[in-house]
């Protein structure tokens, strides 16, 4: 049994990802009720929205619970690039009669130079906070942790996790290119593209903080393996899509179900960084415009602009649904149920 299952307290070493948009309250309490740890991702609300969903799953359970925030450098605006972006845009919107927008405004907000979120965190005090694209100052990690919250960060190669296990973070989270979403790179430009199960062992060997394996991880076998190969825990998120208590729409949960699972790929496209979703026209037609892209998160404006246009035609070809590579076995159960197969589904790996 690794360190962090019994420092947690979980009875199976499953991590419900912190998905934006999709993750709920309702999620994460089933998934920590049914012993593993539950994840609210809360980089997309502002401080007084993450404070509230906080305090609601504080109120829905007593276990452990991970809440992430993303850690980029803040966008800086470049109107005429943006403005070039939505020119190429323009015949897209388009085909859908609808209006370009005028500009793109500001995207989500960073926790890099926010004390306002960090001292809400303090006072809120959830057990785990793990970042995405990085982390914030030195400072702001070093006062969460004084104030008794674990803090993870999010690794795509050996650099990255270097650079985690130095500002002295509780825990890394290993993300292989598999994996649904985004690339939690710390640098968009420079993706080593590498798999979980050659990310894995590579880590172990250079790194002595507990691990958390995340992509493409869908069934108990998959566990048992990226256990074996060194993980402390399990991070899935494409799992957790189709359960009931999750915000995906009937859209993403019919695609989801559908052959368009079999194809995923990495665009920065849709939101200004690499992140990979169910294939569409994003993916084979705007992917190939992108000389001219905003910065994250400020070029995600577009696209929600576009997909919201698209979709009043019961059109899904520009949305943003985010997919791992194990796309195909995803299951539309409960949480607590799917929670149960899993962990039954690992007790036969194990055993075999």
């Amino acid at each position: 049994m690794s360190a962090l299952l019994t420092e947690l307290a979980l009875t199976t070493p499953i991590v419900q990802a912190p998905m934006a948009g999709v993750s709920t309250v309702a999620l994460a309490a089933a998934v920590c009720q049914a012993g593993g740890l539950g994840s609210l991702g809360l980089g997309h609300l502002s401080t007084a929205q993450a404070r509230e969903q906080i305090q609601q799953l504080t109120a829905q359970t007593d276990r452990p619970f991970n809440v992430n925030f993303f850690a980029h450098q803040p966008a800086l605006p470049f109107p005429a690039r943006e403005q070039q972006w939505l020119e190429l845009l323009t015949p897209y919107f388009s085909e859908f009669q609808a209006a370009v927008p005028k500009n793109l405004g500001s995207g989500y907000q960073s926790a890099v130079n926010n004390p306002e979120l960090i001292q809400m965190l303090i006072e809120e005090k959830p057990p785990i906070v793990s970042f995405h694209f990085g982390l914030p100052e030195l400072e702001a990690v070093q006062q969460l942790q004084q104030a008794g919250i674990r803090v993870w960060g999010c690794a795509t190669n050996l650099y990255e996790a270097l650079a985690l296990q130095k500002a002295q973070v509780d825990a890394i989270i290993a993300q292989g290119v598999e994996a649904g979403g985004h690339r939690g790179l710390f640098d968009p430009h420079t993706d080593m593209h590498m798999g979980l199960f050659s990310l894995l062992p590579v880590l172990k060997q250079y790194i002595s903080l507990p691990l958390i394996a995340a992509g493409g991880i869908m069934t108990g076998s998959s566990i048992a393996a990226a256990l074996h190969l060194g993980a402390d825990l399990a991070q899935m998120g494409t799992a957790f899509i189709l359960c009931p208590e999750s915000a995906a729409d009937a859209m993403y949960r019919a695609n989801l179900q559908s052959a368009k699972a079999l194809e995923t790929a990495i665009t920065p496209v849709i939101s200004g960084r690499p992140a990979r979703g169910l294939k569409n026209r994003m993916h084979s037609e705007i992917h190939e415009l992108i000389e001219f892209l905003p910065d994250y998160p400020i070029a995600y404006n577009a696209a929600k602009a576009l997909h919201a246009a698209a979709r009043q035609h019961n059109n899904a070809e520009f949305a943003a649904h985010w997919a791992g590579q194990g796309a195909p076995l995803a299951r539309a159960l409960p949480a607590a149920d799917l929670m149960q197969l899993l962990k039954s589904e690992l007790q036969v790996a194990l055993n075999h």
